[in-house]
């Protein structure tokens, strides 16, 4: 369902037809639960069109560039298809107005700072902005948001949460029909997991840890190989099949 955003109050131009650059978040909260673990990456390959797919944190989103930077948001998480990924860059934003639609999916994850913020005026903004779904993480589990993971559907305008389920103390998720996968809190972590393939979206670390160990077996099966070549020369040699 397509819901028109509501523009906010414009501004002064910003210069160089760009957004207003915003301080990278202080906290460490992106660093450690999207961009260490490869989330970013992870999602582009599993999402694909990467010319024409968006997936980035900490992107400015209002209806222009001319939008009054109080009533811009600044997500950890944005995930727009079909958009036009070199302007998004060039102008270090994201424009509703431009695009023609707003961003398909947006995460925040919670901080002390910026906890009361997100359940409250960014929810109410990317409802306006019409994104139709806003998930929410909390990696303390429920300290800083009422749970450890939330999310919202945009229906008719309204913002109405999607299931949650919960497998045990260290372990929920709720499906995102946007993405076709399921949000996933686990052990204080993020995870993606893909309902249809049956296997979670691979971390950077886990990655690492599948080359290692292959070039491991590698090794291991050139190792038995040269020791079996050896083995065979020294019974050819017993047996005078060879000088």
């Amino acid at each position: 369902m397509t819901t028109q955003p509501t523009a906010p109050p414009l501004a002064d131009i910003t210069p160089a037809g760009q957004f207003p650059a915003f301080p990278p978040r202080d906290d460490m909260q992106n660093i450690l639960h999207l961009s260490e673990p490869s989330h970013y990456m992870a999602l582009r390959r599993r999402l694909g069109f990467p010319l024409t797919t968006l997936v980035l944190g900490e992107v400015p989103v209002g209806w222009n560039i001319h939008t009054r930077r109080e009533h811009l948001r600044v997500p950890d998480l944005i995930i727009a298809f079909d958009v036009d990924r070199e302007r998004i860059l060039a102008e270090a934003g994201y424009s509703i107005e431009e695009q023609g639609k707003p961003p398909d999916f947006v995460l925040e994850i919670a901080s002390p700072n910026t906890a009361r913020n997100d359940e409250r005026g960014k929810r109410v903004d990317y409802a306006r902005f019409g994104v139709p779904e806003y998930w929410r993480f909390d990696a303390f589990g429920g300290q800083y948001y009422a749970n450890p993971l939330a999310g919202d559907r945009l229906v008719d305008g309204v913002y109405q949460p999607i299931t949650i389920h919960k497998v045990d103390d260290d372990r929920y998720w709720g499906h995102s029909e946007v993405l076709n996968l399921d949000v996933c809190w686990e052990y204080q972590e993020i995870r993606w997991y893909d309902p249809v393939a049956q296997r979670y979206l691979r971390t950077g670390d886990e990655e690492a840890d599948d080359r290692i160990a292959a070039e491991e077996q590698r090794d291991a099966a050139e190792t038995a190989r040269a020791a079996a070549e050896v083995e065979l020369a020294r019974l050819r040699r017993r047996l005078g099949l060879e000088p």
